[in-house]
C-alpha cells in the first residue's frame, strides 16, 4: 500500500480565493477576479460551462467589477500592488487588451455604476477632494465628465440611481457606527431616516421605484432593520426586524418584485426573500456560512459568493430550493474530513459581558498542545465562521486558534460596536485577556505557554498584549498592525482623517489616552521573541508602523525578525507572497513547540 506525506503548506495555501463577480445580462456568461494563476486576475466561464478561461494578466486585485447592461464590455478596477489607488478599465468580453476609462494619478476611485443604458459610468473618488470625495458622472461615447456631487463633512459615496436617473442615492460616512443616506433630487437632498441627534448607521439602499427607497438601518434600534422611504410623502417605515439579527445586504428583483436581504448573526450569515406585492417573508437555504455577494439575474435566479469555516470562496447558482456551486474551489490533496469546524463559545469578561469566540481545536492525531490567540482586525470587524486558509494550515499542523469577538466587533449590535470607539486599548484588550484566562481555566493552556497573533488591529491588538501582559505568552507575530497611534492617525488615507476622533480619538484633547492605548509605549515589557510582517505598499498601516516598533526593539537588543514584502499592501494578493509568509510564521512558532516533535 502506498503511503503518502503530510499535505505540505502549499496544499493549504494554494487555496484559491475569489474576490468579486459579475453576470451578464443573458446569463451566458460569468467573469470573477481569482487568484487561479498566483495572482489576482479576471477570469470567465461560458455557462452552462463551468471551464474557466483567464480574460486578464494583469495580476491585481479587483476593485469593482460591472457588466454591460447591454453586453458589450466589462468594467473592472485594479490597483497598484496593494496601494488602494484603484483605476477603472474597459476590457472586452472575450478578454484583450483593457483601456482606460478613469485613470486620475495618486488618486483612489471608488464605486463604479453604469446607467440603464450603459452610456454613462458614476463613480466617487478623492480627486479634487481627498477628504470628502466627490462624485462623477462620465459619458462614455464623448468622454464628456461632470461633476454630480460635492462632498462635504464627511466622506461622501455615491450609491444609486432611480430608474429614470434624476435622482442620486447616496451617504455620508461620519464613523463606521455613523452613516446617513440622502436622496439628491435636484438641489434638494432629503435624509432618508428621521431627525435625530443619536448615531445611526444605513448600510444599504435601494430604488424600487423612482419615488421609494427600501434600505437597511438601526435608526432607533440596536440591530439593522428592513425599512422604506417614500420620496413623495417624506414617509419613512419600518418594515421587517429580527431579534438579535442585523441585515446587512440588499438585492432588488424588479422582474419578480422581491427583495432579498442578507443577514449577520453572531458567526453566521441567513437570507431572506420578501414579496413587495404581498408583504411575505420566507428564510432561503444558503450554501455557505458568511454570504460575501448576492446577485439576481433578470431571471430572478440568484448568484452568491460565499465561504465557510471548511469551504474555501466559491460561486453559487440557485436552482429551485438547491444550490449549484459553479466553481469548484477546495483545498487542493487535502480531504474535507481533515479540516476543521470551530467550535462557538461564549465566555465572561471583567465586568461580566458576554463575549463570543470561535475555538479552532486540532485533531487529536495532529494536536501539539499549542494554541495560537488571534485577535481579529477590524476592529468593527468580526471573526467569522469563514474559511481561512491559514487557519486550516496551522490547525493541521497541530495548533488550535482561539478567535474572540471582542467588544467593537459587529454582528452583536450597534451599542457592542460602538464600544471600541476611542477605547482601543482599554476594553477590548481585557475582553482578550479574560478569553486568555477562559483558555486557561479550562485546562487548554498554561499562562505564559500561548502563542500570539493578530493583522491590522490584530497586530495592534498583538502588541499592546505583548507590552502589557506578557507573561500569558511565549512568542508574538505582528502582521501590518499600529504600533503608535498618533503616527497611525496621521498616515491614514485622507478620506479617513475625518473619522479618527471618534473612532480612534483626537492627538490633542486625547493625548493621554493615546499615548496610554499605543503599543510602542511599553517597549521595556516587550520581552518575548517577535516576527513582524508588513506591506510596503500599505495606505491603511503604512510602513513607518513596523519599522519604527522593529528599529526600537532592536535598540533594545530584543528578539525580533522583520519581513517586509515590497509587492504587497494591507494582505496577501500574490500567493507566493502568501505562502512565503506563512512558511516563515509556522518556522518561528515551531521554535517554541513543548514536544520534542515538532508540528
Amino acid at each position: 500500500m502506498i503511503s503518502f506525506p503530510k499535505p505540505d503548506v502549499e496544499q493549504f495555501l494554494r487555496t484559491f480565493s475569489i474576490g468579486d463577480f459579475a453576470l451578464s445580462p443573458d446569463e451566458k456568461q460569468l467573469v470573477f477576479s481569482t487568484n487561479l494563476s498566483g495572482k489576482y486576475n479576471l477570469w470567465g466561464m461560458n455557462l452552462p460551462n463551468t471551464f474557466p478561461y483567464p480574460l486578464t494578466f494583469v495580476d491585481q486585485s479587483c476593485q469593482g467589477l460591472l457588466y454591460d447592461k447591454q453586453s458589450r464590455f466589462i468594467i473592472a478596477g485594479f490597483d497598484q500592488d496593494g496601494n488602494e489607488n484603484t483605476q477603472f478599465y474597459g476590457i472586452p468580453l472575450q478578454g484583450g487588451a483593457m483601456k482606460e476609462i478613469v485613470y486620475h494619478e495618486d488618486t483612489r476611485n471608488f464605486m463604479p455604476m453604469l446607467s440603464e443604458d450603459s452610456n454613462k459610468l458614476y463613480y466617487t473618488s478623492s480627486k479634487e477632494n481627498p477628504s470628502y470625495l466627490n462624485a462623477y458622472c462620465l459619458d462614455l461615447e464623448s468622454g464628456r465628465e461632470t461633476k454630480v456631487l460635492e462632498g462635504k463633512d464627511a466622506a461622501t459615496y455615491l450609491y444609486g440611481l432611480s430608474p429614470d436617473e434624476e435622482t442620486l442615492l447616496y451617504y455620508k460616512h461620519f464613523a463606521n457606527t455613523y452613516t446617513l443616506l440622502y436622496a439628491k433630487r435636484g438641489n434638494e437632498n432629503i435624509l432618508l431616516t428621521p431627525p435625530t441627534e443619536k448615531q445611526h448607521t444605513v448600510n444599504d439602499g435601494v430604488f424600487v421605484s423612482d419615488s421609494m427607497v427600501f434600505l437597511l438601518t438601526d435608526y432607533d434600534s440596536d440591530f439593522t432593520y428592513l425599512a422604506s422611504y417614500n420620496l413623495e410623502t417624506d414617509q419613512f417605515s419600518k418594515v421587517k426586524e429580527l431579534e438579535n439579527e442585523s441585515f446587512d445586504g440588499l438585492k432588488y428583483s424588479k422582474e419578480h418584485q422581491l427583495l432579498y436581504v442578507t443577514s449577520q448573526k453572531g458567526v453566521e450569515d441567513h437570507l431572506y426573500e420578501y414579496n413587495l406585492q404581498s408583504t411575505d417573508w420566507k428564510k432561503l437555504s444558503s450554501p455557505c456560512s458568511v454570504i460575501e455577494k448576492l446577485e439576481v439575474a433578470k431571471s430572478g435566479t440568484l448568484y452568491l459568493l460565499g465561504r465557510s469555516a471548511t469551504k474555501p470562496h466559491n460561486i453559487y447558482k440557485r436552482l429551485g430550493n438547491e444550490w449549484i456551486s459553479l466553481t469548484q474551489y477546495s483545498v487542493p490533496g487535502v480531504d474535507s474530513n481533515d479540516l476543521v469546524e470551530p467550535d462557538v463559545i461564549t465566555y465572561p469578561s471583567f465586568d461580566g459581558m458576554e463575549i463570543e469566540a470561535l475555538f479552532f481545536r486540532a485533531k487529536k492525531e495532529n494536536d501539539n498542545g499549542e494554541v495560537i490567540f488571534w485577535p481579529h482586525g477590524g476592529p468593527q470587524a468580526a471573526e467569522r465562521k469563514f474559511f481561512r486558509a491559514s487557519f486550516q494550515f496551522f490547525l493541521n499542523h497541530g495548533y488550535s486558534i482561539f478567535a474572540p469577538n471582542f467588544r467593537g466587533s459587529s454582528g452583536y449590535g450597534l451599542e457592542f460596536m460602538k464600544m471600541v470607539e476611542g477605547d482601543w486599548g482599554y476594553g477590548p484588550r481585557l475582553d482578550n485577556v479574560a478569553g486568555l484566562d477562559w483558555l486557561i481555566k479550562q485546562g487548554y493552556v498554561q499562562k505564559g505557554n500561548i502563542l500570539l497573533m493578530g493583522g491590522s488591529y490584530g497586530g495592534y491588538m498583538a502588541l499592546l498584549l505583548h507590552g502589557r501582559h506578557a507573561d500569558y505568552f511565549k512568542a508574538v507575530v505582528d502582521i501590518f498592525g499600529p504600533s503608535n497611534l498618533f503616527s497611525f492617525i496621521n498616515s491614514v488615507p485622507e478620506d479617513w482623517k475625518p473619522v479618527m476622533d471618534q473612532w480612534v480619538g483626537n492627538p490633542e484633547k486625547d493625548k493621554e489616552k493615546l499615548i496610554e492605548y499605543s503599543p510602542i509605549t511599553y517597549l521595556d515589557y516587550m520581552t518575548k521573541p517577535m516576527l513582524v510582517i508588513q506591506g510596503a505598499n500599505d495606505p491603511r498601516v503604512v510602513k513607518d508602523e513596523s519599522d519604527q516598533i522593529v528599529q526600537a526593539l532592536k535598540d533594545k537588543g530584543r528578539d525580533v525578525e522583520y519581513m517586509l514584502l515590497e509587492d504587497e499592501g494591507h494582505g496577501f494578493s500574490k500567493k507566493e507572497n502568501e505562502i512565503a509568509v506563512y512558511q516563515k510564521i509556522l518556522s518561528f512558532f515551531n521554535q517554541f513547540v513543548r514536544s520534542k516533535e515538532k508540528a
